[in-house]
């Protein structure tokens, strides 16, 4: 099973063009192609980011379509895609809503991805959160949390044995014994529930000391050791000086003084950095990608 030992730390980001969503997204991306978005995790993977993410939605509400918009990619499909088209990266899904399938279901669709990238998978899964979506799939909402708990268990058996209740499911994954499970959400029952069921956990938005604090003693307290990968998502990043709109809240700066000022803002025990990069094209987002890997990977990743 992929770890993330002690002393040691990783860093991922998400795909572009995955979804348009305008907290998730640049505006170049709303006209770019699935050429573009595979070229862009071919670029990452060659440089040597450890992970690329892709999110989850199956229906967007109306409502919030404006902001939100309904291209959401499915990350079991897509990733399979990416695993074709690269070699090292893990393959994370961040987030897979555990409630929105049967545990068989969602088993299968892992340990199918696992096998076909060589055991690269890494399942990010949470609850979900929009009540219409849940409503259109005939998921009580209110129970969402008790299904994901009861989901992720039943998950995690299935991946790790061939038969569960006289039913088999082949082929079996590469990792044993199964793909590592990184539980999403910045809420205290979703920390709690990384610390208890989890093999990492994945927050909303940056890490806080406050959270990072409840996920350790909360492992402490049920006697669970063993490394554990604990997240902060970053961004915006841009390296360089932009001689554009970047919006106030972009990191800038040389790759090394973008990833010193990551670190100086995650609490200690973050080891999973995830980051986005801003970008006016894919071109641009190619190159951002290996300006920073080209001194702000082994920054980030220095346990110094």
């Amino acid at each position: 099973m992929y770890t993330v030992a002690t002393g040691r730390r990783i860093v991922g980001m998400q795909v572009p063009v995955q979804t348009l969503s305008k907290s998730s997204s640049e505006p170049w991306e709303r006209g770019a192609s699935v050429a573009d978005m595979g070229r862009a995790a071919r670029q990452a993977d060659a440089a040597g980011f450890d992970y690329l993410a892709v999110c989850d939605h199956v229906a967007i509400p109306e409502a919030v379509v404006e902001h939100n918009s309904t291209h959401w990619v499915d990350p079991i499909g897509t990733l399979g895609w990416l695993a074709a088209q690269t070699q090292r990266a893990m393959l994370l899904t961040h987030v897979y809503v555990v409630p929105f399938r049967h545990p068989r279901v969602a088993a299968k669709q892992f340990v199918t991805l696992d096998w076909l990238s060589g055991g690269r998978l890494i399942c990010g899964v949470g609850v979900g959160h929009m009540v219409e979506e849940f409503a259109g799939l005939g998921v009580d909402y209110h129970r969402r949390g008790q299904l994901t708990n009861d989901g992720i268990k039943a998950i995690a058996k299935l991946m790790e044995h061939e038969w569960v209740d006289g039913l088999g499911v082949a082929p079996r994954p590469v990792q044993t014994p199964g793909p590592p499970i990184w539980v999403a959400g910045s809420s205290v029952p979703a920390v709690r529930r990384a610390a208890l069921l989890g093999d990492g956990w994945l927050p909303q938005g940056p890490a806080t000391p406050e959270l990072v604090e409840l996920l350790i003693s909360t492992r402490d307290q049920a006697g669970r050791d063993g490394d554990f990968a604990v997240g902060h998502i970053v961004g915006p990043v841009y390296v360089g000086s932009p001689t554009w709109d970047v919006g106030p809240t972009t990191i800038t700066g040389t790759p090394s003084s973008i990833a010193e000022q990551i670190r100086a803002a995650a609490p200690g025990a973050v080891n999973q950095f995830q980051l986005r990069f801003k970008a006016r094209h894919a071109d641009e987002m190619c190159e951002q990608i290996d300006a920073f890997a080209d001194g702000g990977l082994q920054v980030l990743r220095d346990d110094t």
